[in-house]
């Protein structure tokens, strides 16, 4: 995940603080030492980088802090506060025009994940705001680029415009603003074609589609990975066409996260979009207080309720719920739950949304790839339905056959039912809490999202 090791070092720094009872101006200091050499190791921007620091620091040794009860954690309020200020404060959402249709031109280098993002934007316009976006092939200069707006068409069944790579894009544009009128869009998304570098005859074709279009919004793409170099090239973009928000894409990658930091105090633009994988739906409305979270270690549990929310079967929950309840729970189950999380997203991404999931012994370098949940699915499908629904049945030459017809080990199967049973035994002590008239008994928990 990106911020990964800025996340490592900033939670590390904090947790001396933490718990402090009295925290003096040299105890600030030295933790705001420590926090200046993680964002510039993250390749935050070092303008960027004095005054976030400069901010903390008034805050963090004012009368706010020090004579707070808890003036450790009054310090992390204020970290919280002023990361979440750098990078925009408060969510900004894709403009909508008061007269259809919206448009957006999307912008920046080759390679940025520009056409892809495009094709991303469309599904999410579609599938959580309930609009028709009409997609436009405006890159003429990478053949490539229409193609794969026009595969990207195919697979999530929307409309591309397009004609070729023989028109000037300003010609495409304006007959795609008609189509879309003609046939009712609500969004036309740009897709417009990127360089290298920035140039001056990209600079001025750009212009003309915007003179042109007269859009709503002006996305520009940004790859993550780039870390400075992100900085700048907003920056060139900003000046020339006034950019009205940013798209960070590859944030899932292995990155050291600066560029998200930085590009919204150098641009003063929002970052409105982060790509978080390759999939069509891999694209997610930026909340700065929940990443800010996030890379403090205080976790998102409002994303990871949201990814809930549009992944579970509403019913089939309720039954779990019962079946949780009554201590009834079956293999069958325990595979339905998995089927359920896994369509929310990589397993290691939920864990970093739940607070304090980086201190839980065990979870801290946790890999869970699909194939691994393949083995589990393996061995399930390989149990007859008496021995999933009564695992005491499942005797050793049972799992031999079961570890056989699965093709995992023995020891995995072993595993797998042991698991089970500390789930089942957990299940147990929670509804014992649960029940007692509402009182919850001393050193009960309730688990967020179940």
């Amino acid at each position: 995940m990106a911020f990964e090791g800025l996340a490592e070092r900033l939670q590390g720094t904090l947790n001396k603080i933490r718990g402090k009872g009295k925290v003096s101006e040299a105890d600030v200091k030295e933790m705001m030492r420590e926090v200046r050499l993680a964002l510039l190791e993250a390749d935050v921007n070092f303008k960027v980088v004095k005054e976030f620091i400069a901010k903390v620091k008034e805050r963090a040794i004012g009368q706010e802090v020090l004579q707070s009860l808890t003036p450790g954690q009054q310090v992390i309020k204020v970290v919280n506060e002023e990361l979440t200020a750098l990078m925009g404060g408060e969510q900004s959402k894709i403009a909508v025009s008061t007269k259809p249709p919206t448009v957006v031109m999307m912008v920046g280098l080759q390679g940025a994940g520009k056409t892809t993002t495009t094709g991303k934007l469309a599904n999410y316009l579609r599938k959580k705001q309930n609009r028709q976006p009409l997609m436009v092939a405006a890159d003429i200069y990478r053949p490539a680029a229409i193609k794969q707006l026009e595969t990207l068409g195919k697979q999530l069944d929307m409309p591309v415009f397009s004609m070729g790579d023989k028109v000037s894009p300003v010609e495409i544009a304006k007959n795609a603003m008609d189509k879309a009128k003609e046939d009712h869009h609500d969004y036309v998304l740009i897709d417009t074609a990127g360089r290298l570098h920035v140039d001056e005859d990209l600079m001025k074709e750009l212009e003309e589609i915007k003179e042109l279009t007269k859009p709503d919004e002006i996305l520009l793409v940004v790859d993550a990975m780039t870390g400075q170099d992100a900085v700048n090239v907003a920056e060139s973009f900003n000046e020339r066409l006034g950019i009205t928000g940013v798209v960070l894409t590859k944030l899932d990658g292995d990155t050291r996260g600066g560029a998200a930091l930085s590009v919204k105090a150098v641009t003063d633009t929002p970052i409105k979009f982060a790509g978080m994988g390759e999939k069509v739906d891999a694209l997610e409305p930026f909340h700065p207080e929940r990443m800010a979270s996030r890379i403090l270690g205080m976790g998102d549990v409002l994303t990871l309720i949201e990814k809930a929310q549009s992944s579970v079967d509403e019913e089939k929950a309720k039954e779990l719920e019962r079946k949780m309840r009554t201590n009834d729970l079956t293999f069958d189950d325990f595979l339905e739950q998995l089927n359920q999380v896994k369509s929310m997203g990589p397993l290691d991404e939920l864990l970093n949304m739940m607070p304090g999931a980086g201190k839980m012994k065990g979870l801290k370098n946790v890999q869970v790839d699909d194939k691994q949940l393949g083995h589990i699915e393996a061995i399930v499908q390989s149990m007859t339905k008496a021995e999933k629904q009564d695992p005491s049945l499942l005797n050793a030459s049972r799992r031999r056959r079961i570890a056989k017809g699965s093709g995992t080990s023995v020891q995995e199967v072993n595993r797998l039912i042991k698991q089970f049973g500390e789930m089942k035994k957990m299940m147990k002590q929670m509804s014992g809490m649960q029940k007692g008239k509402g009182k919850k008994k001393k050193g009960g928990f309730n688990l967020p999202f179940m």
